[in-house]
């Protein structure tokens, strides 16, 4: 599949799946695993990306994420786009991103780099070396706001670049970066910061949005996609309000709540995503009310 293809199939809710873990040891639960991608598929999500951040891909050993890219291909054997994450040093990200074209993924999303010493030019180089040996498209997850757009326009020119996974809330910022991208080559651009940014990114110039809350309630963010399509402003900001709150939970902590809210979330909602590994801590007693307090609300519930 040419990137032109990826970045047309892009233009949708690209839903970060959570990597399910035993409560006692702590080891990948398959099982359950397996269900969170069935959920996601019987509600007509149509792309799914592994070892993303909300399935934690940087708790996971390098085997266990060539496992987990290998099982969700296996799982989703070709309804949905399969996106891996890929990342750590140049040589890893390239094997890694060789496992998942083994095991059947469409595309890789290049993390952004952890080091702490980051320059543009060296981003861009990092990012070229891995365009050119991974052997599959890719999308660029972009979320360091101290390297320039630059570096966009650079990497833009590589025939192997499908999208650009922006998750920097400056919306002025992203409208530029767009309209320095000529039209012509393709690019998809997809809000990397979920619901709660969506139509601001939308009105920007993107095209489709990443999401955790997809995990526990798929209706509502492909009710979102939906109207931003349709131009539907009323039933946009009618399902904003509702998210919102489950956003602003997840932004707790400088986002240290980001992946445990979810899994929450399925745990009130009749779904189990297992637990958080470390660094992550379950979350505490009044978070917890309220993610039941939301999910309950969501079910029209008393709450």
């Amino acid at each position: 599949m040419d990137s032109r293809e990826i970045a047309r199939r892009l233009q949708t809710v690209c839903a970060i799946h959570v990597t399910p873990f035993d409560d006692a040891t702590g080891a990948i639960r398959w099982d359950l695993l397996d269900a969170n991608i069935d959920h996601l598929l019987a509600a007509g999500v149509s792309v799914i990306v592994t070892c993303g951040n909300t399935g934690e891909f940087y708790a996971l050993t390098l085997e266990e994420a060539r496992a987990v890219t290998a099982h969700v291909a296996r799982r989703v054997d070709g309804r949905a786009l399969v996106v891996a994450g890929v990342g750590y040093a140049v040589p890893t990200a390239i094997a890694l991103a060789h496992s998942a074209a083994d095991a059947g993924a469409d595309c890789v999303m290049i993390h952004q780099p952890i080091h702490p010493y980051v320059t543009e030019d060296g981003f861009v180089r990092y990012c070229e070396r891995i365009l050119d040996g991974a052997g599959l498209s890719a999308v660029l997850y972009f979320k360091d706001p101290a390297l320039g757009d630059g570096v966009l326009e650079r990497l833009a020119e590589h025939e192997r670049l499908a999208g650009v996974k922006y998750a920097i809330n400056d919306l002025p910022r992203f409208a530029a970066a767009v309209r320095r991208v000529p039209a012509e080559r393709g690019l998809s651009w997809v809000c990397g910061t979920a619901e709660k940014w969506a139509p601001f990114f939308f009105a920007a110039g993107a095209t489709g949005f990443t999401s955790g809350l997809v995990n526990v309630a798929p209706d509502k963010s492909l009710a979102m996609l939906a109207a931003l399509q349709a131009g539907d402003s009323a039933a946009v900001w009618r399902l904003w309000q509702e998210v919102v709150p489950f956003e602003n939970l997840r932004a707790k902590y400088d986002n240290g709540n980001n992946v445990v809210v979810v899994k929450e979330a399925m745990r009130a909602a009749g779904l189990d995503g297992g637990v958080t590994r470390e660094p992550v801590a379950p979350l505490g007693e009044r978070d917890r009310a309220e993610v039941a307090r939301i999910v309950a609300t969501w079910r029209g519930q008393p709450s």
